[in-house]
């Protein structure tokens, strides 16, 4: 039986590929106030603002590959079992060749109707105004915005709880829910943590070891550690 490694992700691992965050910038995400495109108010305000905003980040998509943080995290496949819990809303740990992966904050190669969260649809092009679902309600991006519930959070819960070893890669704990989900692993799982600003985490019960990189240099080390285990 191979070990469980659940890991969790953000920003972090995939701005080494190129995509831009907004947590480093005031505020703002590719020169926009995250209000405006990352909120249901948004959405209401100015629908054409947010659809161009999506479509540009999905051609971004197409310009920037997966990184060698990405790879060796689908590599690790070979010895555990990777559960990957993602804040990011791109598909590179897809592409690099991860298998299980779970987005807490929603797709950008997916649409959804504004009316039926369920109604999900793959969509790699751009979306515009006019694209509907079968009851002629607007599709919206498969993003979840700041102020809405995290469908994948449950699963994201029983995963953690299942953990063998647990990594968090390239993610401030910042943000909630996602944040909370170290504090779900069993009490004796080690904790393996990489940033190369590591916040202090308090009132951790579980063994924790800072790896004080970035994403891709943290997780060549990290599986090194692993896989002194073995």
């Amino acid at each position: 039986m191979k070990k469980k490694l659940v890991v969790l992700t953000g920003a972090g691992i995939s701005a080494e590929s190129g995509i831009k965050t907004f947590r480093d910038s005031d505020g703002l995400w590719e020169g926009h106030n995250v209000m405006d495109v990352a909120t249901p108010e948004g959405w209401r305000k100015n629908p054409a603002l947010v659809l161009d905003f999506y479509n540009q980040r999905r051609q971004q998509l197409k310009d920037v590959q997966p990184n060698l943080g990405h790879q060796i995290l689908a590599e690790l496949e070979n010895d555990f079992d990777v559960y990957i819990i993602t804040q990011n809303v791109d598909d590179l740990h897809e592409r690099a060749g991860s298998t299980n992966i779970t987005h807490l904050h929603g797709q950008l190669l997916k649409v959804r109707s504004s009316k039926n969260e369920n109604y999900i649809l793959d969509w790699p092009n751009d979306l515009n105004f006019g694209d509907v679902d079968q009851q002629g309600n607007q599709l919206r991006p498969h993003i979840v915005w700041f102020g809405e519930q995290v469908p994948a959070l449950e699963e994201a819960i029983e995963i953690t709880e299942q953990a063998d070893y647990f990594a968090v890669i390239g993610t401030s704990l910042q943000v909630y829910p996602a944040a909370g989900l170290i504090d779900f692993t069993p009490k004796k799982t080690p904790i393996y943590y990489i940033d190369p600003k590591p916040i202090k985490i308090p009132n951790l019960r579980n063994p924790i070891e800072v790896i004080p990189s970035i994403a891709s240099e943290g997780v060549r080390i990290l599986k090194e550690k692993l896989q002194t285990n073995l």
